[in-house]
């Protein structure tokens, strides 16, 4: 620590300890006199709305238009189908929720012995939604997009009466009493549960209780994590969509090795209520998708303040699916572009986006201390997780 005491220092440190250690102790040895909950707010919050701004006003969602594709006759062409031509068919009744649920159960037990990104398969559950999507649907009530699609969550999201493991063996039998937020809102929406998907445990890379997940283009390596199941399970069309959290990477490092659309939204869109808390200051939901527009509809479902998460906050959405892409802006930073691990299929990304006409512009990160987020990670994740350390069960996760 680099820290010298003097003499008297170090006589006032071994003539105090009892005194000064004191309150750490009772905490320990008890009785607790608070008892803080998994779903009970920080006493502070970060409000990621600047003063005086107001409430922004409703979304502008514009969907791609239809292109009357055929119902492809091979299950694996439907599963691997974006969630924009699924609701397409689903809302013209050429497919049923019930047969895309199936289809992809049989996906999940006939491909992910190998992935190991599902934690948990909501057959029943999801089968039930999925029969009552189709009847609602055939009386005209249509909720929109996601409506009868199967989806899976990252098991940091507390499901009603369905064990929610944080990937971690101490929680391996915690089963919540209520819906998170976000699955709240996918419920609302009429999308169907099959799964509870897989994380590195406590939101840590990719390696949980039952093994590590793996790529499924690569079954050599990783998923990469923390968001593993949901980027492997949507690569490899186990569910149509997903939902992954990121701290510090947690979205965007699994989309990458995974091949996926991964979103991480600003702090604040999505509310966490009910999801797993590693740091307050620096958890995010969001959609992990096979193409963008997915994320979008997604994104749109899920997005909006809840009183649960004091930080969350009103938000708005504005996407045209039909609009063109040239002129949209997009940055990068050249030295990066030039030296590992930045590859030739990058730099030839770099060059298509000139061709389509995008506004490619270099630009540079402030030299600020960008490593000090970490101290506030991990104080807070210990704070988070202080029962699993003072109980000596940390060696119970696989790492």
């Amino acid at each position: 620590m680099q820290v010298t005491m003097t003499p008297a220092e170090r006589q006032q440190a071994a003539d105090s300890w009892r005194q000064s250690l004191a309150p750490y102790l009772e905490r320990r040895t008890g009785p607790r006199k608070v008892a803080l909950a998994a779903a009970d707010l920080p006493a502070t919050h970060w409000n990621p709305m600047l003063p005086g701004l107001v409430a922004p006003s409703r979304d502008r969602f514009v969907r791609s238009k239809a292109e009357n594709a055929p119902l492809p006759s091979a299950d694996d062409a439907i599963a691997f189908a974006p969630v924009t031509q699924l609701s397409r068919w689903i809302e013209s009744r050429q497919l049923n929720s019930e047969r895309l649920t199936n289809i992809y159960l049989a996906r999940i037990e006939r491909l992910d012995g190998k992935i190991r990104s599902v934690i948990t398969v909501t057959r029943d559950h999801a089968l039930a939604r999925a029969k009552s999507a189709d009847a609602e649907i055939a009386a005209k009530k249509y909720r929109g997009p996601l409506h009868g699609i199967p989806y899976g969550v990252k098991d940091l999201l507390d499901t009603k009466d369905i064990a929610t493991t944080y990937g971690a063996e101490p929680f391996r039998n915690r089963v919540p009493a209520a819906d998170s937020a976000v699955v709240h809102r996918l419920n609302e929406a009429g999308a169907v549960l099959v799964a509870k998907l897989s994380l590195g445990a406590l939101a840590l890379n990719d390696i949980w209780f039952g093994g590590q997940t793996m790529n499924p283009w690569a079954l050599e390596e990783g998923a990469s994590g923390s968001s593993a199941g949901p980027g492997a399970a949507t690569a490899a069309a186990l569910v149509a969509f997903s939902i992954g959290s990121e701290t510090g990477g947690s979205i965007v490092s699994p989309a990458m090795r995974c091949g996926v659309t991964g979103l991480r939204p600003t702090f604040g869109r999505v509310p966490r209520t009910g999801a797993m808390t590693l740091c307050w200051s620096l958890d995010k939901l969001g959609p992990m998708t096979r193409t963008v527009e997915d994320a979008m509809l997604v994104l749109q479902a899920i997005g909006g303040p809840d009183a649960g998460d004091a930080s969350s906050v009103p938000s708005r959405l504005d996407f045209d699916a039909t609009a063109s892409v040239a002129g949209l802006k997009v940055g990068y930073i050249a030295p990066w572009m030039k030296e590992n691990p930045a590859t030739d299929v990058d730099r030839a990304a770099l060059e298509t986006l000139k061709k389509l006409r995008m506004d490619v512009r270099e630009v540079t990160l402030p030299d600020w201390p960008y490593s000090s987020l970490m101290t506030t990670l991990f104080a807070e994740g210990a704070a988070s997780f202080e029962d699993l350390a003072l109980n000596n069960q940390l060696g119970e996760l696989k790492m």
